[in-house]
This record gives structure tokens, sequence and C-alpha cells, in this order.
């Protein structure tokens, strides 16, 4: 018995990195897509997460991180602190800069956003892929998010 050929062969890494940069940035955009009932706007999204993930931040600090003006995280700041979602506090260390941090509201609204992204990506899975091919996707999964931190 002779092995598969397409099997044996060097894969050809700038073929695979093109069609995995399509198929996961199609992917991307329909998640955000997901716009559960009283969502908040992608930015504000993105600046909850922020603080999610790294913690209380000046406003500076965000703008830079977001590579955005830090007009554009006023704004954003001041939408987010008026839903009750962030807070502003003085700078211990500097009384005339503010930390913005998540608020359990604002850690609510990332998990409810997060959340019906799940529900709707299981909701195709369950429809569309055979057991095969789920089982497939989930071996994936792991060699994904090890591709996405070796950046």
């Amino acid at each position: 018995m002779t092995a598969d050929p397409q099997l044996t062969a060097d894969p050809d890494v700038q073929d695979i990195a093109a069609a995995l940069r399509v198929s996961i940035g199609l992917l991307v955009r329909r998640l955000r897509q997901v716009q559960p009932d009283g969502e908040i706007t992608l930015p504000e999204t993105s600046a909850l997460a922020r603080l999610d993930r790294g913690g209380p931040a000046t406003p500076s600090e965000l703008a830079r991180l977001e590579r955005i003006s830090p007009q554009s995280v006023g704004a954003t700041i001041a939408a987010l602190e008026a839903r009750g979602l962030v807070e502003r506090r003085a700078d211990p260390g500097d009384g005339r800069r503010a930390v913005i941090s998540l608020t359990d509201a604002g850690s609510q609204m990332l998990r409810h956003r997060r959340n019906a992204r799940t529900e709707k990506l299981a909701a195709a899975l369950s429809a569309g892929f055979s057991p095969s091919e789920l089982n497939q996707l989930k071996a994936a999964a792991p060699l994904i998010e090890r591709l996405a931190q070796s950046f």
C-alpha cells in the first residue's frame, strides 16, 4: 500500500497561510456582526475588552493601545461611563490623571456579548457540520490558538 502523496509531501506554507487568513478573517467579520439587543458599539466593546484583559488604564493608555485618537477614546469612555459600564477615578500616583476601570455591569455586558457570539457559532456548527467535521474543527482549535499566540 502506498502513502497518499498529498499527506507525505511538504505542505505549501504560503497556500495554508493564505487560506487561513481568508477563512479566519471571514469568520471574525461574521462574529463581529452578531449584535445582541441593547448592544454596544465595536469601539466600546474593544475598550471594555482591553480593560478586562489589562486592568485599569488611563484614557491616553487606552488610546495608544487601541491605536485611536485621544478624542475618540474620550468619546468612547464618556458613552461607557454614562451607561455605568466603566468608572473614572483619580490616578493615585498623579491626581491630575484619571484611571478608567471596568464596572461589574461592564463585565456582565462583555460576557453577554461573548456568549451571544458563542451561541451563534454553536448554532451554525450544529446545523451545518457532520460529527466527523466537528471533530476536525475541535482538533484544529488548539492549533489555531497556538498560531495566534506565535505572532
